[in-house]
């Protein structure tokens, strides 16, 4: 797990903060129990708190307004799905030298999903196809735009610059003719529909593997289902890829267009995280691997 901060301008966090950030604004668990959790992820730190909650802190800007977009959404999308989400419990204002709302949640169990080590992949795609149709499937008038909700043109050039980030480290060539064959796909034609569009392996909870529970939902709006399905290449071996489509009824250029999400997401995250997240660098080495073998 990360060691030390992965962006510029990341906040300190550490107990201390978050022992003062409780006392003035919700003091009645100031004296919990507080144990920083073990995290791959970019944009927020977690601390479990007492059994049953886990505060969520921005590291960076760009989560500023998460817990506050969840607590707005979670409580209409929850009822819809068919898995647990988080419950946001309280937003916390800043203070106490914090820039940002932070929140409490509720705690869920679960275990991250390994790859390459999954005890049912089959049943494990059939369950994240599932929960992608229900959230296409959700009817809830108003949602924001989805952070990857566009087209995968949108970030092109992002993704052409870390293709020549790359050079000599993958097969640039396969890598740009993969990613063009994504591009030129047909766009979405559909209304936008629900979307998580970041259903990473470290945004899901299994149990005696079964999906459990879908975590951090930041990205979630509407937009073009295809960036959901990016499990298909950072999660799910080879074998389970077909379950995973049929459950979520994915039709070819949607499928072309999830697998340039996956492919670009890996290709933008490798150089960025190489010395700074591991686990996010393993994953993204793991998902080129991935796509590259099926072109």
């Amino acid at each position: 797990m990360p060691a030390g901060p992965m962006h510029a301008h990341e906040v300190p966090l550490d107990d201390a903060l978050v022992r003062r950030l409780l006392a003035t604004r919700f003091p009645q668990w100031a004296e919990l129990p507080l144990k920083r959790v073990a995290s791959a992820g970019t944009v927020n730190a977690l601390y479990r708190l007492g059994d049953d909650m886990v505060v969520r802190l921005p590291r960076i800007a760009a989560g500023a307004d998460d817990v506050v977009k969840e607590g707005m959404w979670l409580p209409r999308l929850a009822p819809r799905l068919p898995v647990p989400v988080p419950e946001v419990l309280a937003v916390g204002p800043p203070g106490e030298d914090y820039p940002w709302s932070w929140g409490v949640l509720r705690w869920l169990e679960g275990e991250l999903p390994a790859v390459g080590a999954l005890d049912d992949a089959e049943q494990l795609a059939v369950d994240l196809g599932r929960f992608v149709a229900a959230m296409r499937d959700v009817e809830l008038p108003g949602g924001p735009l989805a952070y990857r909700g566009g087209p995968p043109a949108t970030v092109d050039a992002e993704t052409r610059t870390a293709i020549a980030a790359l050079h000599g480290t993958v097969d640039t060539t396969a890598a740009t003719a993969a990613w063009e064959a994504a591009l030129a796909q047909p766009p979405w034609t559909g209304p936008p529909v629900w979307v998580h569009s970041d259903l990473m392996p470290m945004n899901l909870l299994v149990q005696q593997g079964r999906l459990s529970a879908v975590l951090d939902f930041a990205t979630v709006g509407t937009g073009d289902p295809a960036c959901d399905l990016i499990p298909a290449w950072n999660l799910l071996p080879a074998s389970a890829r077909p379950a995973f489509r049929d459950a979520a009824g994915a039709d070819d250029a949607t499928w072309a267009r999830g697998r340039g999400w996956a492919l670009s997401m890996a290709l933008v995250q490798l150089p960025y995280y190489r010395t700074t997240n591991p686990v996010i660098a393993a994953n993204a080495e793991h998902v080129i691997r991935e796509v590259l073998a099926e072109l």
